[in-house]
């Protein structure tokens, strides 16, 4: 599939043969041949290490395709043999059915023409122009940086986390786009529907000088919540509680109070919850609950809460008979 007939790609011709141990070479046919869908990648899907792999795995995650995931970054055998593999010298790769498809430029420019959803047997996302305000401050300056680069558009990204990227992009005729306040937007499919309601405006105050965008999609941030609050609501049955720390910590300290933790099938019954569940994370001080909390609103869960201080507080304030340590 990758080859000289795909824009921008990389002719194979461009790069001699190379060996590749047998070994090797068996362990990338084997893991081709036990999953249909396999992307190898920096990082895992929920944490990306590099923005490219963050690029090829929301698409796939957009389209809701089930695939295996290689993480490169923790084999290293893995992550040059699979250049050799497939003559392709950067990462991310797909492959599907066991053939090269390509990295993160190919994926999306397939995502975007509807070739991936063909190629993966998935209906092809709704391309419903989002509803989006420009002011007239914000168009302005948009018209300006489009003033000298001819026949462009500007193309809007919006990433799983909702983190926006602009950027100055050759006018395509077939990409999802709004035309308003004289300047034509453009959008990748996930993009639109992520930015349905946006508003884009222009600021120049304390938050620095530069365009800004009110999502109303975005899940809202993580809020912090006291103990005494927590406990108060766990009680009430208003607040489900996560405790993140591993058995051998809460064996040491617990709280008295209905609880979850991510033990066996923890995780995955917490993330088949509704996504406006309200739901607040503990450890020890608040470190590892703030992120297992920032995981969980990025996984489009709105109402989620890190609980202060941890248990540490939480023996403090709420529970003397919680030991500290």
């Amino acid at each position: 599939m990758a080859g000289p007939g795909l824009p921008g790609s990389l002719s194979v011709c461009e790069f001699p043969p190379m060996s590749l141990d047998p070994a090797l070479r068996s362990r990338i046919e084997s893991l081709l041949q036990a999953n249909r869908v396999v992307l190898f990648m920096k990082g895992q899907p929920g944490m990306p290490q590099c923005g490219f792999s963050a690029k090829a795995s929301g698409v796939l995650e957009d389209l809701g395709v089930e695939y295996a995931h290689v993480n490169v970054l923790a084999d290293p055998e893995i992550r040059e043999g699979i250049k050799v593999f497939g003559n392709w010298p950067t990462i991310p790769q797909l492959y599907v059915d066991g053939e090269l498809v390509g990295g993160s430029d190919i994926i999306e420019q397939m995502a975007s023409s509807g070739e991936l959803s063909q190629l993966l047997g998935v209906p092809e996302p709704d391309r419903t122009p989002p509803q989006v305000t420009v002011t007239e401050a914000a168009a302005e300056k948009l018209r300006g940086a489009l003033a000298d680069a001819g026949n462009a558009a500007l193309a809007l990204s919006i990433d799983a986390r909702f983190q926006p990227r602009f950027q100055i992009a050759p006018r395509n005729d077939n990409a999802i786009a709004v035309e308003t306040q004289g300047l034509r937007i453009q959008f990748d499919p996930a993009s639109a529907r992520r930015a349905n309601g946006i508003t884009i405006d222009w600021v120049d105050d304390f938050r620095g000088q530069g365009l800004a965008i009110d999502n109303p999609n975005a899940p809202k941030p993580v809020q912090a919540i006291t103990p005494a609050e927590a406990d108060r609501q766990v009680r009430s049955g208003e607040l489900v509680l996560v405790d993140v720390r591993p058995p051998e910590e809460r064996a040491i300290a617990s709280v008295a109070v209905p609880h979850r933790t991510f033990d066996g099938s923890g995780r995955i019954d917490l993330e088949s919850l509704p996504k406006d569940t309200r739901i607040a994370f503990l450890c020890h001080r608040g470190g590892r609950s703030g992120q297992a909390a920032e995981e969980f609103r990025h996984k489009g869960f709105s109402n989620v809460l890190n609980v202060e201080g941890g248990i540490d507080r939480w023996a403090q304030e709420v529970d003397g008979s919680v030991p500290r340590y």
